[in-house]
């Protein structure tokens, strides 16, 4: 049997993280069997559990969580050793891992990720949407993309620009058999589309104007957790939406759909792409940041 590798000692530190082989699988852009693999030759190797599994939980054996605390460190000055020498590559090669929230990916994927693999046919680039905010160096991303208010301090931050604007949208039939709201609260009298959230939550719709914020629970029959299905159910005139502009900007412009409350619903902060001060980036890291710069110079 072949003695375990980086890839095997990674795979234990995320389900050790995540408590969850499905969460550790996601993290590491590997399959759950490829992460359950990786834990059983590494037992076999060591001749002890490291996890006591049931259907509902994972968690450390004792022998599991003083092997985490010795290998923990020293995995991430192989990594650290690794991204040194990465950095000494001529031309960028090998692999690249975004995390983003997917109205930020639809609105980065043709301007940004297709011309970068356009221009660097040898990286791959793996890119992950997710609606939850996460550690990106945790959880072994290279870059993130979120807007500038949620970006970690630690972190360093390259705007994009392409400005997020959430607003109220309804089809023309709806309005005209319900009529349009005036003002936020008008919005408790109408069958809004809930959006529940990644947490479990469910969105508040939020309102400001000349320094006034009103948030809205709404109501309604239908709850959705997708963007795209919440457009397909105001298309249908089922009632009244809150996505963002930039997703349905030829529905406004062909008349499909109508926005509402126009003067309350003022742009969110810009976009940004944002990475690990790492003394030693890899080429492909920087070859990204470098044509982030560039696009945000553009516009």
């Amino acid at each position: 049997m072949n003695g375990p590798g980086i890839s095997d000692l990674d795979a234990v530190i995320a389900i050790a993280r995540e408590r969850s082989f499905r969460g550790a699988a996601t993290a590491l852009g590997m399959s759950t069997s490829a992460i359950s693999n990786a834990v059983a030759k590494l037992e076999a190797t060591l001749g002890v559990r490291l996890f006591n599994r049931t259907t509902r939980s994972v968690s450390l054996t004792d022998a599991g969580r003083s092997f985490i605390e010795r290998v923990g460190p020293a995995l991430l000055d192989i990594h650290a050793a690794m991204d040194g020498a990465r950095s000494q590559q001529s031309k960028p090669l090998g692999a690249l891992r975004i995390n983003a929230f997917a109205a930020a990916a639809r609105e980065i994927i043709s301007p940004l990720v297709l011309e970068f693999i356009r221009r660097y046919p040898e990286v791959h680039v793996d890119l992950v949407t997710e609606g939850r905010l996460v550690d990106i160096v945790a959880d072994g991303f290279d870059v993130g993309i979120r807007r500038a208010d949620l970006v970690p301090a630690d972190m360093i931050a390259v705007p994009l620009g392409r400005p997020q604007r959430p607003i109220a949208i309804g089809s023309p039939a709806y309005f005209k058999e319900h009529g349009k709201p005036r003002m936020p609260p008008d919005l408790l009298k109408h069958n809004c589309i809930r959006v529940r959230l990644p947490n479990g939550a469910l969105l508040r719709w939020h309102f400001e104007k000349q320094g006034r914020t009103v948030q809205i629970e709404v109501k309604g029959q239908l709850t959705l957790d997708e963007a795209s299905l919440v457009r397909t159910a105001v298309l249908e005139g089922v009632g009244v939406g809150f996505m963002f502009e930039q997703d349905l900007q030829k529905d406004l412009a062909a008349g499909r759909l109508v926005q509402v409350l126009k003067d309350w619903t003022p742009a969110l902060p810009d976009l940004c792409l944002y990475y690990a001060n790492r003394r030693n980036p890899s080429a492909a890291l920087k070859a990204f940041v470098g044509l982030a710069r560039e696009i945000g110079v553009k516009r």
